[in-house]
């Protein structure tokens, strides 16, 4: 942060550290500096409710959007149907899909609970179908009464065709409701004389270069339009609202560098547009790990010498976030510093939900916003009392739909009008109509317009209704007559009082997430400059390090017959090099382990799962540095390497939950009276475990933690490529209190491999890695003398997802790119064949083509990295001869750009690869490489069968709206790992079990409940009790 002044840089280290503040006492310091006392409270409550019940006497038509959130509500199967109907109908291109999305959310609601409620014919579920028939059907007393099917029934009355057309048009007046028009030439004409407009052009975060120019292009035409439209009059000045991320498709933490030299030169030049125009420019804010860069980003534009004189640059502040006062105290500084008053919009926050699951899925030390609603509210309230105390550096602009709130600012403006309110386009009316009757000299009203197509829709959609739609909301109940307007007008500062826990209870915080079975792993904040120049530090370190790996637990041998490790990203920086263990040496090594086999599997589960959890605890406690490790053997990026070793992690609690719930004690099973049976299970004697490359830390650890848990011992075979990882982890592992002998590291390539699967002392194996290997140790086990022993294979996949023409495509492209190109499609899982319907398979390709180039291919040791290398040189040739082949066949679709540093490691950059059919892939192409397939509608079945005939069933993803078709395709598909509408790699432990079928493995899932039994082997002890003369307990009965 250059040229910012101490004090600024103070505050925004107090913004910085304020993210994850602890709830509880957060909202305890909100409590005890309320924003007004308690007569003052009385007062907001009593005026609040005469504007509650002069809106509900008010007999003039209410907007069809506050009907709509009065009769549904996101928690009612109705009310979600209707939300997806409304945001994918209109943008799907063929009729057949766009009907079956109908039917399967037709299906899903009991529409006779709405019939006849509402006033307007839209929202009244009795017209639904009929509007455009031209006449109403009745619906019998009874139906209304007893039938959940109502709707099939009625509609069974008129044809298909009707109803389909019924239900578009239904679709594009709701849609209409929620924007101003499809264009700012549309919305300017809509907008009514005399009244205050900020106009949101609709759109989501670019995904790629044309989709930010086509947004730059629209907001500065908005622009140029809004200032015609006004002709640069001084009052009554319009507004627009800049979305950062919809501008350049990295707007990140990580890409910094680039944001600030690329992003912040275009936001200079839209401000330059709204100077000479004389619109207001509002930035808007997004998701808590963009703050600290959308903050950087403004002071930089209201300290550019050429926007000096330009006072009309503003920006958003979300109450639900916990940093929202430091926020405006960073404000008020930079206000007073720049000698100006900045336009602070405040808003509750729209992406909560966002950010709890962001914060869980990457085990976050908590969320950045607050749990409960009541507590968002009064956060709200108290940024608005500094608001209003600090208007020379602050105008306010209060966007809320809550009586209460409206009348709280009121209250604390104390006769001021120097601030606004605002309310959404279509809702809110009936509320500021009361307000202005209740209060004829109210501040400015400014309406809060959308401008954008039915395309655009979604996402906006949905936050609004979060927003204000929930039924716990105000909005949802504000003109329902069965809530009392005391209860609906409460004061937050009571409701947070008499609200306990704090904390929402059912909203578990990220290492609590699994706390039925265990702890979850904690991940890193990669939007946190610290927590990167940590990880920076760390690898730097590692990087100056030269490694010996060598068989443990012995002592380090001669290094003389060292092989040598190369850094993949690299190929000049020797890493190290490892020793090959000997024949020898392996044979020792079994007989250590048959040994200790019985002290160990005596051990019961509950002392083993404690020593496994110690495990975890020095593995989360040296992340960092294991994270480094990966990053310079395996080529893995910082956020790759960070969730490998929480998975690491993850594995060793969740088996030790596994080794106390099953192998601390026996289960009683029926029998006839005087005896007992009881089944125990124990290890099986000495585990093989065979690991490999591409997750050199977490499969590696999961076997070996499952087969500890489970009283075996272990001798480990890490893959030849990643020796160094597995040193580490083993070292780390006895420091822990595992048993030496319990636990052995041997090295080398597949010949070690061999002998150990050939040993007569082993008794299992465990083995991740190509179809072809396990087959030949399927063979070699076949050959063995000795007792039969399990085979726990889990292998790769010709991995697909299918995307059918209800899909949102932005979504698409997100899941599409980090499935088949992060960690260089090295996983198991990765996006292999992408079947796209014909009907969006051009539009579809043209935005992941554009993604494709945003991506950084280069050093994994850069945090602004997002693909590194392949595993090796030879690995790499061949993906590169594979894609020069299809390339000459005219099938290479699109190559993604590389940076110079490729030229130094093994790299492949992504490719998109156009094939007609799954067979003819002969094999699994282990890289970033995605062939691309299109279908047309109806031929879901056929993909469905050669996936099957592929011999491969591990990971399917399904990008579709109809459920039913999700459920369909899930049912049928002989693999093992389904994704609907999410990405396809990263299957958390505990949750999303992992492994395949077929030519993907043996099963049972790794990181599920089952997978420990496979380790086992099981005991049962019947005891005659009357053995000994009678059966007393059946003696000692009563009558």
């Amino acid at each position: 942060m250059e040229n910012v002044s101490d004090s600024l840089r103070d505050q925004m280290l107090l913004v910085s550290s304020g993210k994850y503040s602890d709830e509880i006492q957060l909202v305890s310091y909100l409590l005890e500096n309320p924003p007004y006392d308690s007569k003052t409270a009385s007062t907001i409550e009593a005026n609040a409710a005469r504007i509650v019940n002069s809106a509900r006497t008010d007999s003039s038509p209410k907007p069809l959007l506050d009907t709509f959130l009065a009769e549904y509500g996101l928690s009612t199967r109705e009310g979600v149907a209707l939300m997806c109907l409304a945001e994918s109908l209109l943008r799907i291109p063929d009729q057949k899909t766009a009907d079956q999305l109908i039917a399967d959310k037709v299906k899903l609601g009991n529409w006779a609970a709405h019939a006849g409620n509402a006033d307007s014919l839209l929202v009244n579920a009795s017209t639904w179908a009929l509007m455009l028939t031209g006449r109403f059907v009745e619906i019998e007393n009874d139906l209304q009464i007893r039938s959940e099917n109502w709707f099939e029934q009625v509609t069974g009355r008129i044809s298909d065709s009707v109803i389909k057309k019924a239900m578009r048009s239904a679709m594009q007046i709701l849609g209409r409701e929620f924007v101003l028009g499809t264009t700012i030439e549309d919305a300017l004409g809509n907008s009514e004389a005399g009244k205050l407009y900020s106009y949101d052009m609709l759109g989501e975060a670019a995904r790629n270069e044309e989709a930010a120019q086509r947004y730059y292009g629209a907001y500065r035409s908005a622009i140029e339009n809004i200032g015609r439209h006004q002709n640069h009059q001084e009052t009554n000045r319009p507004s627009i609202s800049i979305k950062l991320s919809a501008l350049h498709p990295r707007f990140e933490s990580l890409k910094r560098h680039r944001i600030m030299n690329e992003l912040l030169q275009t936001i200079i030049d839209l401000c330059g547009y709204a100077k000479r125009y004389n619109v207001e420019l509002t930035i808007d804010a997004e998701e808590a790990d963009r703050t600290e860069l959308t903050l950087d980003l403004f002071r930089c534009l209201i300290t550019d010498p050429n926007l000096q004189d330009f006072r009309h640059i503003g920006i958003v502040v979300q109450a639900y976030s916990k940093r929202a006062i430091p926020i405006l105290d960073w404000l008020i500084l930079l206000g007073k510093e720049t000698d100006r008053t900045i336009p602070v919009r405040l808003v509750k926050g729209a992406y909560w939900d966002t950010e709890i699951k962001h914060a869980q899925v990457n085990g976050l030390p908590d969320f950045p916003v607050y749990t409960r609603k009541a507590s968002t509210d009064l956060s709200y309230l108290l940024c608005t009392k500094k608001i209003l105390q600090n208007t020379e550096q602050l105008y306010g602009q209060f966007a809320t739909h809550n009586a209460h709130t409206v009348s709280a600012i009121l209250e604390l403006a104390q006769g001021s009008r120097d601030f606004e309110l605002q309310r959404l386009h279509g809702m809110g009316v009936a509320l500021y109509d009361a307000v202005k009757r209740n209060h004829p000299d109210m501040p400015p009203l400014r309406v809060y317009a959308p401008v954008g197509s039915h395309e655009d829709l979604l996402a906006y959609l949905v936050r609004r209704l979060l927003e204000n739609g929930a039924n716990s909301s105000f909005v949802n109940r504000f003109l329902d007559q069965n809530t009392s307007p005391a209860d609906l007008v409460r004061d937050p500062i009571n409701k947070v009082r008499d609200t306990k826990p704090i904390r929402h209870p059912y909203i578990r915080i990220p290492s609590q997430l699994f706390m039925d079975e265990r702890i979850n792993s904690q991940g890193l904040d990669f939007s946190s400059i610290a927590t990167i120049e940590k990880l920076c530090s760390t690898k730097n370190s590692v990087d100056t390090e030269w490694f010996i790996a060598n068989s443990l637990p012995d002592k380090q041998p001669n290094t003389d017959k060292g092989l040598p490790i190369k850094n993949p990203a690299k190929l000049n920086d020797d890493a190290g090099i490892y020793i090959k263990t000997s024949n020898d040496h392996i044979d020792n090594t079994f007989l250590r382990a048959k040994e200790a086999y019985s002290n160990w599997n005596s051990l019961k589960g509950n002392a083993r799962a404690a020593l496994l959890n110690n495990v975890a605890n020095l593995l989360d406690k040296n992340l960092e540095r294991l994270t480094a490790i990966l990053c310079r053997e395996a080529g893995k990026t910082f956020f790759d390497s960070v969730s490998e070793t929480r998975e690491a992690i993850d594995f060793c609690r969740y088996y030790a939950s596994q080794a106390k719930l099953h192998f601390e004690g026996g289960t009683l099973l029926p029998g006839p009276t005087g005896e007992t049976n009881e089944l125990t299970l124990h290890g099986r004697g000495v585990f093989v475990c065979i690991s490999p490359w591409n997750f050199p830390l977490a499969i590696f650890v999961g076997q070996i933690a499952a087969a500890l848990a489970s009283g075996n011992t272990v001798v480990a075979k890490p893959a030849e490529h990643t020796p160094f990882i597995a040193f580490e982890v083993v070292r780390l592992m006895y420091n822990a209190g595992i048993p030496h002998h319990a636990c052995q590291l041997v090295l080398g390539d597949g010949s070690v491999g061999e002998k150990l699967v050939e040993h007569q002392l082993t008794a299992g194996i465990a083995f991740t890695g190509s179809f072809e290997t396990a087959r030949q140790i399927n063979q070699l086990i076949s050959q063995r003398a000795g007792p039969l022993i399990p085979f726990i294979a889990e292998t790769g996949g010709q991995n697909v997802m299918i995307v059918d023409s209800t899909a949102l495509l932005e979504q698409v492209t997100d899941d599409v790119v980090v499935s088949a190109f992060h960690s260089a499609g090295q996983r198991c899982s990765a996006l292999r064949v992408l079947y796209l319907q014909e009907d969006i398979a051009h539009k579809a390709i043209e935005m992941i083509k554009g993604a494709m180039n945003e991506l950084r291919i280069g050093d994994p040791g850069k945090p602004d990295t997002d693909i590194g290398p392949i595993i090796s040189k030879e690995a790499a040739d061949s993906l590169q001869r594979y894609i020069d082949q299809l390339a000459f066949k005219g099938q290479l679709i699109h190559q993604a750009p590389v940076t110079d540093e490729t030229s130094k490691g093994s790299f492949v950059a992504p490719c998109m690869l156009s094939i007609q059919s799954l067979a003819e892939l002969e094999k699994e192409h282990f890289g970033p490489l995605l062939h691309v397939i299109t279908f047309s509608e109806g031929q879901i079945g056929k993909i469905i069968t050669d996936v099957e005939q592929s011999g491969y069933g591990l990971t399917l993803g399904i990008h579709s709206r109809i459920e039913s078709r999700v459920h369909q395709i899930a049912e049928v598909a002989a693999v093992g790992n389904i994704y609907s509408n999410r990405n396809m790699i990263g299957a958390v432990v505990g949750s999303q079990p992992f492994g395949g079928l077929g030519f993907s493995g043996t099963g049972p899932k790794a990181g599920g409940p089952h997978y420990v039994y496979r380790f086992a082997t099981e005991k049962v002890l019947t005891i005659n009790t009357a053995a000994t003369g009678g059966n007393a307990a059946l003696l000692s009965l009563e009558n």
